[in-house]
């Protein structure tokens, strides 16, 4: 077999996300209109119970002090294997990390709007923690109402396009 003296290249791979956790809450209780990828400072055995998936994100909210971005109310509970010396704190608060431009115009934004800053999802990119943070608005009960009736009509509009597709047509003489 003859070599042509050129390296295959390789190829791209793509970037593997595993889920820790979501707000499921958080799109229902709130209008979202940016979201924005972060990074978190964790410390000691945090990542290890991370990997465990037994995060509660439920609770959580942004809030930015002093041009810094925080988390707070994410609960990360104890790692089952990591006791005494090296085990974290659950309920800390947590810096994110983001471009400072980023951070000031969320800061701006969120004041002039009164808006809220809520974390959506916490997963793991490439073996790095991220948080999607969202800038969001509050809504009513009857706002709610209206968005869960929208997504069940939508939802059996979906179904019934699907269930005609799948109908065999029949067939002229």
């Amino acid at each position: 077999m003859k070599s042509t003296g050129k390296i295959a290249p390789k190829l791209a791979k793509a970037p593997v996300r595993k889920l820790i956790a979501t707000n499921r809450m958080a799109r229902r209780d709130y209008e979202v209109i940016e979201t924005m990828e972060c990074g978190m400072v964790l410390r000691g055995s945090e990542v290890k119970a991370l990997r465990e998936a037994r995060a509660r994100l439920d609770e959580g909210f942004g809030r930015i002090m002093r041009a810094e971005l925080w988390l707070m109310g994410l609960h990360i509970p104890p790692y089952s294997l990591g006791t005494g010396f090296g085990a974290h704190e659950p309920d800390r608060h947590r810096k994110l990390l983001a471009h400072r431009q980023e951070i000031l115009r969320w800061q701006s934004i969120s004041e002039q709007q009164v808006l809220n800053l809520i974390p959506l999802e916490l997963y793991f990119l490439d073996g790095r923690v991220k948080v999607e943070m969202a800038l969001g608005k509050g809504r009513k009960n009857y706002d709610k109402r209206q968005v869960l009736a929208k997504r069940t009509a939508d939802l059996e509009a979906r179904r019934a396009v699907a269930a005609a597709l799948r109908t065999p047509v029949p067939a002229r003489d």
